[in-house]
């Protein structure tokens, strides 16, 4: 595996390792090296990988001479395939007070897809490929040193209920005792937690004052530009939020990604998203109230815990004793797996989301 230091994401890394005297082995993720020419010409690139990075034709075709290997940027394409970074939502949702959503790279990205997805495009889909193992390379070197626990719920949660003043509470608290909140970076329950983590650094009252200003748009249903432009305006009221993480699909493209998460680390492939988001919840996973797609992501943390295949089956705490006994019976189905195993220490059944942290905590040992 290719060690972190190896990669230069930026023209300010490109010139320290340049200072240094050499770029061999190097793997460089798309810095514009146009005005670069010189270092490349006096450097030594051999076994060195350019991906995505544009540079003048004297030093592209000297560092392929050098047996580096050249990958060159896509035309006309949406997204950046070979980016090194994690997004922000500016990035996400660059042009939308101008433009409108339609015409931000996050709904480019999405009709992109829509076109090519299914057309059988070998070219298409090692894009798609390309574009989604970087973007988990940028996700583990930003988690590196940190504990993450993984928020999940409904999409269908609307701003303004308690359901979603809940799931915010709930992730801001999460966040004040040092852990990482990760969720599928979607709206809903998803958005609220992000919201909870940004707001964490904050005073108490800037969470409920952010929670009755985005009431005011409840939804991202008929408008996703003015869904995401009340939570620009938050972000802009009370800046320097925490930082979390939202790991969104264009799969799901018609759910827009949460302008609350710092750190945006958007799919493709949605197999890929939501097992590395839950593989990735080292310190855990609370389930929200949900219908199939929280499920499915209980079972599908359920299982690597049950084989212990991950490692130490880590924390479970479902919240919602009604939801997940009664209205979708999830609770017994793993209560039965647990019984005998080792993750039957590691899980819980909550009331509320009051009660969701402490029983995190203390599943945490």
């Amino acid at each position: 595996m290719q060690e972190p230091d190896r990669e230069i994401e930026s023209i300010e890394e490109f010139d320290q390792v340049v200072a240094r005297g050499t770029l061999a082995g190097f793997r460089v993720q798309s810095v514009d090296l146009t005005s670069r020419t010189a270092a490349l010409l006096s450097t030594d690139t051999s076994e060195a990988v350019f991906l995505g990075c544009p540079m003048e034709s004297e030093a592209a075709a000297k560092v392929r001479a050098g047996s580096a290997l050249v990958f060159p940027p896509v035309p006309d394409l949406p997204f950046d395939p070979y980016r090194g970074t994690l997004y922000s939502p500016a990035q996400l949702f660059e042009g939308l007070t101008e433009h409108g959503y339609e015409r931000t790279p996050d709904a480019l990205a999405y009709a992109w897809f829509q076109r090519t997805k299914t057309d059988g495009d070998i070219f298409s889909s090692m894009l798609r490929s390309i574009h989604d193992d970087a973007i988990s390379d940028a996700l583990d070197e930003f988690l590196v040193g940190t504990r993450v626990v993984g928020v999940m719920g409904g999409h269908a949660l609307e701003r303004g209920s308690d359901g979603f003043a809940g799931a915010a509470h709930l992730g801001r608290a999460l966040a004040r005792t040092g852990l990482t909140v990760a969720t599928g970076g979607g709206p809903g329950a998803m958005e609220a937690a992000n919201l909870g983590a940004y707001a964490a650094p904050h005073e108490d009252a800037m969470l409920d004052e952010a929670l009755e200003l985005l009431g005011k748009t409840p939804s991202f249903r008929p408008s996703i530009g003015a869904w995401a432009e009340a939570a620009f305006a938050v972000r802009e009221r009370w800046p320097d939020g925490g930082a979390s993480v939202g790991i969104p699909t264009w799969f799901y493209g018609h759910e827009p990604p949460s302008a609350f998460a710092s750190h945006i680390a958007k799919y493709f492939a949605n197999a890929t998203r939501e097992d590395g988001l839950l593989a990735r919840s080292t310190a855990g996973v609370v389930f929200l109230p949900g219908a199939a797609g929280t499920v499915q992501e209980i079972f599908d943390n359920a299982t690597p815990n049950y084989y212990e295949s991950r490692g130490e089956p880590t924390p479970m705490v479902l919240v919602d004793r009604d939801h997940w006994t009664r209205r979708l019976p999830t609770w017994p189905l793993l209560e039965a797996l647990a019984e005998g195993r080792s993750m039957k220490a590691r899980i819980a059944l909550v009331d509320s989301v009051d009660e969701a942290p402490e029983a995190l905590l203390s599943l945490l040992g």
